[in-house]
């Protein structure tokens, strides 16, 4: 098997087990309150994350790069309470459209906070896509609430962590990342958990268990992914998890996929696969001009 298979194959599994995750949140969700399932997630997620550990021993928590770990899983534990809150009050299919819209606030953010140089037509993908996310809200019209607000937060604080990966990833193996950040989040969820805690019962331990396992699993699969492929490949791919969700909604929750919801999600999901075609466009121009332009000073 080639690795541009293997990576399809990692990056539609762990698609498909993001989607199962959200249905597992929703599960959770009818039972316990938000804080506690994204903990139960998060606690049954470092429990997943052991492995890493034994497999690389206690040099893969050696770092120097700690405080962008606190400050990336503040960011990221506010980001789940919203998304899984989004996932627990709204259609599923609708929270999950929503979340599609992270790659063009990354977009954003990466000039603002990284000083990426942007270009017109990438600009244009931007703008086209954030059409797509007010088709889905629809402000001012009956279909517009709240909950659509909170899960495009989700979206906004996704894509802060997004950026935040990206810096530690310069140094740091995709393994330690994982692990800290799954060990941050533990405490980090606690705390307002307690507030709010209520011991989960009877078959709301297997939905936050399998949060948590599905979770941390897809999370590796997609990291090995993204190393294995072309990004720009690899992204259509990840359109399967509203295929998966809505299915679930239906079957589970009687819920109908809404044409505003399928209209907008396409225009979002266009609007990213051309991002990240654009993105491994001019990787590969650099990759290229890198050798070339090496070679010039020794002439």
């Amino acid at each position: 098997m080639n690795s541009h298979t293997r990576a399809a194959l990692l990056m539609l599994g762990g698609t498909i087990l993001f989607a199962l995750m959200a249905v597992a949140v929703r599960l959770a969700s009818s039972s316990l309150h938000t804080f506690e399932v994204a903990f139960f997630r998060n606690f049954f997620g470092l429990i997943a994350t052991l492995p890493l550990l034994i497999r690389h021993g206690p040099e893969l928590l050696k770092t120097d790069r700690l405080p962008r770990y606190v400050f990336r899983s503040v960011i990221g534990v506010l980001g789940m309470f919203c998304g899984f809150w989004a996932i627990g009050n709204l259609p599923l299919a609708q929270a999950i459209a929503l979340s599609y819209s992270t790659p063009l606030f990354v977009t954003v953010a990466a000039v603002w906070w990284l000083g990426e140089q942007v270009r017109a037509r990438r600009w244009i993908a931007v703008t086209i896509g954030f059409v797509g996310m007010l088709v889905i809200v629809r402000p001012g019209t009956e279909g517009f609430t709240t909950g659509s607000l909170v899960a495009v937060l989700a979206a906004v604080l996704s894509a802060a962590v997004a950026i935040q990966i990206k810096q530690l990833s310069s140094t740091e193996p995709a393994d330690r990342i994982v692990l800290w950040t799954t060990l941050l989040w533990v405490p980090m969820s606690l705390g307002p958990a307690l507030f709010v805690w209520e011991w989960p019962s009877g078959i709301a331990w297997l939905w936050v268990i399998a949060s948590g396992v599905l979770g941390t699993s897809a999370h590796l699969l997609w990291t090995r992914a993204i190393k294995l492929g072309d990004v720009s490949a690899l992204t259509p791919i990840s359109f399967v998890q509203l295929v998966v969700v809505a299915l679930f909604g239906y079957l589970l929750f009687d819920e109908r996929l809404d044409r505003w919801t399928v209209i907008g999600a396409v225009i979002i999901f266009a609007a990213n696969a051309y991002i990240a075609h654009r993105e491994a466009q001019l990787a590969r121009r650099d990759a290229s001009e890198a050798p070339v332009a090496a070679a010039k000073p020794g002439e």
